[in-house]
């Protein structure tokens, strides 16, 4: 357990902040464009992550994204009904689905994770080298992967 002093737990209330008003930075252009669509947050993840591994079934997406079925099934169906999201039959398993992004889909998704990218690429490039490695390995490990 980590004993905190006053100090430390100042400078940690300051990282907490930062992680707040940087992630409300992060996500506020894809919020607004979303909510102008009748979708919400979970609806870009699900885009995001289709998007970098197109053909996993709703079993893979769901051990990808760490989400339960119940948060995945009724936004995943939206998609799919709305035609931002391809659920097609997998050729060796007929109960399986294979997720893709549709046209429609993979443009959106772009457009809102591509702000998301070129708002990370200038923090990264005015941070610098050393910086950027800080922040990933920090968010790695908040992340539990290391």
């Amino acid at each position: 357990m980590v004993d905190l002093n006053i100090a430390a737990e100042e400078q940690l209330n300051q990282a907490l902040e930062l992680l707040h008003f940087g992630f409300r930075a992060i996500t506020s252009h894809p919020d607004e464009r979303l909510a102008a669509l009748g979708y919400s947050r979970v609806h870009h993840r699900i885009l995001y992550f289709i998007g970098r591994h197109p053909g996993s079934s709703v079993n893979g997406l769901l051990q990808i994204m760490k989400v339960s079925k119940q948060y995945l099934h009724r936004p995943l169906k939206r998609l799919v009904e709305d035609g931002y999201v391809l659920a097609r039959a997998d050729n060796r398993d007929r109960r399986s689905k294979q997720l893709s992004l549709s046209a429609k889909g993979s443009r959106l998704e772009a457009s809102l994770t591509g702000e998301q990218r070129k708002q990370l690429a200038r923090a990264f490039e005015h941070a610098g080298e050393d910086a950027e490695g800080g922040w990933r390995k920090v968010m790695a490990l908040l992340a539990g992967e290391q």
